[in-house]
């Protein structure tokens, strides 16, 4: 089997670049280690940038965003007992939008169905070969049988622990990194959330985040120690707690019921560079993480695939392939500023280790933040997202 461009992994990242590629008449093969239905079951963000929006819409699956997508022009800060809203629209003119990544997933696979494009799905011991050369390929086990999908260039959205980034010799390829001491406790609930817009809770206790997916679906964290086992924590543990946590008048609207889903995730600010190598690209989360206190894991991968769209397009359409190579420092630029909002909203809002020094600062930082024009216009254009960086 031929293609233009193979790409490994069907999450959001891997299934949108396809369907972009697919629109502009380049052929994808997307392989996907994991079931269609494990990929849907995993439960991530929910609030997309605009520019991430215009993006899904681009690739085709628009209308049920629209309808049934949430937009947010404001998110709320808690802290010493103050509670101040963050104004995204007014400084930028723009918005977020909340809707589930599992149903952007859904929205995606459910395109490319339809297109008629191929998805391999339950692809085992996939690898990638002579990506280096003009001639790359990509192996990989099906049903028993061994396969070989030969390509022009190879797209590895496969995540953190995919095959794609251990690829690139450890000579060329360097890791930034820095892992918190806690994670986050999430629980997901059909119950009306407490607020229509996010609430951002700093806490002696610890952090809090009131989140959404519908009017009727909720979603809430726990900043919890990295020793705590989710099978510690009943609904009804999980839901005082949250309560200890928020503001009086918040905790007395919350509306608690049975959880569909509890999990705890560790937070980690990850890059990779470079992001290319020979005729392999890294997208989304296979070459960095955030902390998801920024809401910006889906929204750097969806910058990622607007770049790399836009490199093949022109690849493809006027043989530019001079471009291929800064495929890496166009990415880097805006994923650096993204990873420094994520760790800033990270250290701004979680609690640490006890330092009277750095919780005073701590606190001066939310308060500087919260109460001037400038503060709070640049926490909304971060928040929103910066602009994406033009390929040329």
């Amino acid at each position: 089997m031929r293609c233009q461009v193979a790409i490994i992994g069907a999450g959001p990242s891997g299934l949108m670049l396809g369907q972009l590629l697919q629109k502009q008449g380049i052929d994808t093969v997307i392989l996907e280690r994991q079931t269609p239905e494990y990929v849907l079951g995993r439960i991530r963000a929910g609030v997309l940038e605009d520019q991430a929006v215009e993006l899904l819409r681009e690739a085709g699956i628009g209308p049920r965003m629209d309808e049934e997508g949430l937009v947010h022009s404001g998110i709320e800060l808690s802290f010493a007992g103050r509670r101040e809203r963050i104004d995204l629209s007014g400084p930028t003119g723009r918005s977020v939008l909340v809707y589930g990544q599992t149903e952007v997933t859904r929205d995606l696979m459910d395109a490319r169905a339809a297109s008629g494009a191929v998805s391999i799905y339950e692809a085992d011991q996939v690898q990638l070969h002579d990506v280096t050369t003009d001639k790359p390929y990509v192996t990989y086990v099906k049903d028993g049988q061994g396969h070989r999908l030969d390509c022009d260039y190879i797209a590895g959205c496969d995540g953190f622990h995919g095959v794609s980034r251990q690829t690139i010799p450890t000579t060329i390829l360097r890791n930034y990194e820095r892992v918190y001491p806690f994670g986050w406790l999430g629980l997901l609930s059909d119950t009306p959330p407490v607020s229509d817009e996010l609430i951002y809770a700093h806490h002696e206790r610890g952090f809090s985040l009131c989140s959404l997916r519908s009017m009727t679906r909720s979603r809430y964290y726990l900043q919890v120690p990295l020793t705590e086992q989710v099978e510690d924590w009943s609904d009804q543990r999980f839901w005082d707690e949250l309560k200890r946590r928020l503001p009086e008048e918040v905790a007395a609207e919350l509306v608690t019921g049975e959880s569909l889903e509890k999990s705890i995730a560790p937070l980690r600010s990850f890059v990779a560079e470079p992001m290319q190598y020979g005729n392999l690209f890294l997208v989304g989360d296979a070459a960095h993480i955030v902390p998801p206190t920024g809401a910006k894991g889906l929204n750097l991968a969806a910058s990622d695939v607007y770049t790399l769209y836009k490199i093949m397009h022109q690849v493809y359409a006027d043989k530019r392939t001079d471009l291929i190579e800064k495929y890496s420092q166009i990415c880097l630029r805006r994923i650096w500023k993204a990873e420094r909002f994520s760790w800033w909203m990270t250290t701004l809002l979680h609690k640490f280790d006890d330092n009277g020094f750095d919780n005073k600062i701590q606190m001066a930082e939310l308060d500087y933040y919260t109460s001037t024009e400038y503060g709070r216009a640049t926490i909304a254009e971060n928040y929103v997202g910066l602009p994406y960086d033009p390929v040329e």
